[in-house]
C-alpha cells in the first residue's frame, strides 16, 4: 500500500520477454499454498504470508497440455521489502510494483488481468485484507474396533503421522497466531508439526472435542465466537462429526449463506483442512473465500 493504495508485483521474464504474475510448480508432496509461498520466495526473495485466495487460471500451453494455475492475494510489510535482496536468475530478470491500473496496462497475458480485475473488486469493497480460521481434520487414526482404550486416546496411523508432517508448511503459509485443539490425542499428534514449525503453542480444549460434542457440552458457539472477536489467522483442529458444526457457527456469525462450498468445507476427509478467509473491516459481509486443502 502507498498512500492507502495497492501496489502489485509483476515479475519480467527474459527467456519469455513477457511480464506476467508470480508463480510456480507444485514440488511432490507440496500442498498447493506451500508451493505459492516457497515459489514467491524463490522468484523474488519475498516472504510472504498468503491472503484469500484468487481463483484459478486455465490455459493451454504451446505443447497443447492443459496448465492450471491458483493465485492468492499476499502482503508483503516494509521489514519483508528490507530482508528482501532479490538477484536475478535463469527464470526471472526484473521485479516491479505497480499501481492496479499500470499492472493491467503492462501484463503480457489477458488471464492476469483477470486475476488483477478480481483483487481489485475485492480491494473496492473493502475486503482485501482478510484473517483466516483454519479447520483441520486430525490424521488417519487407528480404527475405533482395533483400539481397547477410550475413544479419545487413539493414536494416529502411520498414514496420519504423514499427513500431520504433510500438511504443516500448507497451514503455516497463513501464519497462524493461536493453534487451539480437541483434547483428543489423534487431534493433539495432528498439530503437533505445525506447532513445531511454528513455534506456537497447542491450546487443548474439550469444547471442540468429539467426546463433549456427543455428549451435548460442545463450547464451539464460545470458541468460533473469540475467534471471530479476536481478529487473527487461528487454527482449530477437531473431529469429522464436529467440523460442521464449527463451519455452521461461523458462517451464521459472518452472515454467510450456506452454499456447496461451504458443504464441502465442514466435510473432511482425515488429514484435509479448509481456510474461511474472514474480512478484517466488514467481518459480517459474508465469508470473504473458501478454500481446501489435503496431503497428498
Amino acid at each position: 500500500m502507498v498512500d492507502g493504495k495497492p501496489k502489485v508485483l509483476v515479475v519480467y521474464r527474459a527467456a519469455h520477454a513477457d511480464v506476467s504474475l508470480p508463480k510456480g510448480k507444485v514440488d511432490p508432496g507440496e500442498t498447493l499454498p506451500e508451493t505459492a509461498v516457497r515459489e514467491i520466495r524463490e522468484e523474488t526473495a519475498l516472504g510472504v504470508v498468503l491472503g484469500a485466495p484468487l481463483g484459478t487460471v486455465e490455459y493451454t500451453l504451446p505443447n497443447g497440455r492443459e496448465k492450471v494455475v491458483y493465485y492468492w492475494s499476499a502482503e508483503v510489510n516494509d521489514h519483508m521489502l528490507e530482508l528482501a535482496r532479490f538477484v536475478p536468475n535463469d527464470e526471472i530478470a526484473s521485479l516491479e510494483w505497480l499501481s492496479l491500473g499500470s499492472a493491467r496496462k503492462k501484463l503480457s497475458y489477458s488471464h492476469d488481468v483477470d486475476v488483477i480485475d478480481r483483487f481489485a473488486a475485492r480491494f473496492t469493497a473493502g475486503n482485501a485484507r482478510t484473517f483466516p480460521i483454519i479447520a483441520v481434520r486430525h490424521g488417519k487414526a487407528v480404527d475405533p474396533g482395533a483400539w481397547d482404550g477410550p475413544d479419545s486416546t487413539r493414536p494416529l496411523m502411520h498414514r496420519g503421522t504423514d499427513q500431520a508432517s504433510g500438511i504443516a508448511k500448507g497451514i503455516a503459509a497463513y501464519a497462524p497466531e493461536r493453534i487451539v485443539s480437541s483434547t483428543a490425542v489423534r487431534c493433539l499428534s495432528t498439530v503437533a508439526p505445525l506447532s513445531e514449525l511454528t513455534g506456537i503453542p497447542v491450546k487443548a480444549t474439550d469444547a471442540i472435542s468429539q467426546d463433549s460434542y456427543e455428549a451435548g457440552s460442545s463450547g464451539v458457539p464460545e470458541v468460533v465466537a473469540k475467534r471471530l472477536k479476536r481478529k487473527v489467522s487461528a487454527v482449530l483442529c477437531s473431529h469429522g462429526p464436529v467440523l460442521p458444526r464449527i463451519i455452521a457457527e461461523i458462517a451464521t456469525r459472518t452472515e454467510t449463506e450456506a452454499d456447496a462450498s461451504l458443504r464441502r468445507a465442514a466435510s473432511l476427509d482425515t488429514g484435509e483442512f479448509t481456510v474461511l478467509h474472514i474480512s478484517l473491516k466488514h467481518p459480517k459481509s459474508g465469508i470473504v473465500a473458501v478454500e481446501t486443502h489435503s496431503f497428498a
